[in-house]
């Protein structure tokens, strides 16, 4: 390699690994506002018609194990855990087993689905990187309703840069 191709060359910001620690960090806050919601509040609260919190767990759920068995995979398949629940704990369950998927599908993702162009669940054009960050993105934004849920109801929530 001569210089001029050193130069050229971009850094590697994210690798594989990097981008799951990063994605486990927000599912863990997302955890933690879970935890902090009071049980008779998380599937019934909601502000100005906005979702109640546990949809909106719902949702990030729906993407999460079969967004990355998905990318893994090339085949999109709705959630299977799709029927809901009716308490924290069973809802906190529903995160830790799409937690354990997550883990155990991520190192089956051969190294050109990361940037081999898909349809993810038939909607949204991209690769397995620019899906993965929309899951994230996804969940940091309704993430953001769970906070007000929360400070209206006089909880402090998590600290969001503590993942």
């Amino acid at each position: 390699m001569n210089n001029t191709d050193q130069a050229t060359q971009a850094p590697v910001i994210f690798t594989p690994s990097t981008l799951l620690d990063h994605w486990k960090g927000h599912r863990k806050l997302t955890r933690r506002m879970i935890e902090a919601f009071p049980e008779d509040k998380l599937f019934t609260y909601s502000i100005g018609g906005m979702r109640p919190f546990a949809d909106l767990v719902y949702e990030f759920l729906g993407m999460a194990e079969p967004g990355i068995r998905g990318i893994a995979t090339g085949k999109w398949e709705k959630w299977a855990d799709a029927e809901k629940v009716s308490t924290k704990k069973e809802l906190l369950e529903l995160w830790d087993k799409a937690t354990e998927a997550i883990d155990r599908i991520w190192p089956a993702v051969p190294a050109e689905r990361w940037e081999q162009q898909d349809v993810a669940f038939g909607q949204w054009p991209g690769n397995g990187t620019s899906f993965i960050f929309y899951f994230i993105d996804n969940e940091i934004h309704h993430r953001g309703q769970a906070y007000v849920y929360l400070r209206s109801l006089g909880i402090e929530p998590p600290a969001f840069w503590d993942r």
